[in-house]
């Protein structure tokens, strides 16, 4: 465990040091994270104040909580390996990873936890103007707020998890470009990322609870915002509990078959 540590600060210094050689890249990155949620937002208070002020349990202020949390819990869960897959893949880069004595995903790991640990500092100042702004309503009980850190955490491994397993798809196939549109509208729609899913029809409800994408995002979210009762909760940290465990089987699985498939020289 030491070893392993002390690759993931030296990697960890590494990728700090380029993320800031890039910054019109970072500044990007930090509009889409905080202008996505806010367009959401300022749409879903919209609607709210012309319907008298309520759509289905939420108010504008539940709303403003609602997306305010959702931005922070989503740039906490979110990865982009799966929008890079093919490219490594097809073009070799993943040759002299393989070459290094540690797997490979080390360094995505520590790539996205160095990038969500410095866009935090745009973030939560984001959070708080946008709290100002729009008087989110937030009222949680005490054990939702001990409940939410480990939810925010296997959310975030779950969906780490789940996302490096189908980039792993690019060991079959050579462009992944429709297949990752396809994966990103049904985490956008699933996840409760586009509105909360209880607004949703009731067969979207049920397919974002029996699939892992509301427990990637919507459930930490919806725990903080005191919608889950203690009952409720505790089958969602199942749930989360049963879909990692799949997750992790099926990315040793896919990893192991995809490097049988695997023929690239290198770039």
């Amino acid at each position: 465990m030491k070893r392993r540590l002390a690759i993931w600060r030296a990697q960890a210094r590494n990728t700090l040091a380029i993320q800031l050689q890039y910054r019109i890249s970072l500044v990007i990155w930090m509009i889409g994270l905080v202008l996505s949620p806010l367009v959401y937002l300022v749409v879903w208070t919209t609607v709210a104040h012309a319907k008298g002020g309520d759509v289905g349990t939420y108010s504008a202020h539940d709303f403003a909580a609602y997306f305010i949390l959702l931005m922070i819990v989503d740039h906490i869960t979110f990865t982009w390996v799966i929008f890079n897959a093919d490219f490594r893949i097809r073009q070799g880069a993943l040759s002299p990873l393989l070459l290094r004595p540690v797997h490979p995903i080390n360094a995505d790991i520590v790539e996205n936890v160095s990038f969500k640990l410095l866009m935090l500092m745009v973030i939560l100042p984001a959070a708080v103007v946008m709290s100002i702004a729009f008087g989110p309503r937030l009222h949680p009980d005490p054990w939702a707020v001990i409940a939410f850190f480990p939810a925010l955490l296997l959310a975030a491994v779950l969906r780490f998890t789940v996302e490096w397993t189908v980039s792993l798809i690019s060991f079959w196939i050579s462009r992944m470009a429709a297949l990752d549109q396809m994966y990103y509208v049904l985490v956008l729609f699933l996840s409760g990322q586009v509105a909360p899913i209880s607004l949703f029809p009731a067969p979207v409800q049920l397919a974002a609870n029996v699939l892992p994408f509301r427990w990637m995002v919507a459930f930490p979210v919806e725990l903080l915002l005191g919608r889950v009762s203690p009952h409720d909760a505790t089958i969602g940290f199942a749930v989360l509990l049963a879909w990692l465990a799949v997750g992790l089987a099926a990315l040793r699985l896919t990893w192991r078959l995809g490097l049988k498939q695997y023929s690239a020289v290198g770039a």
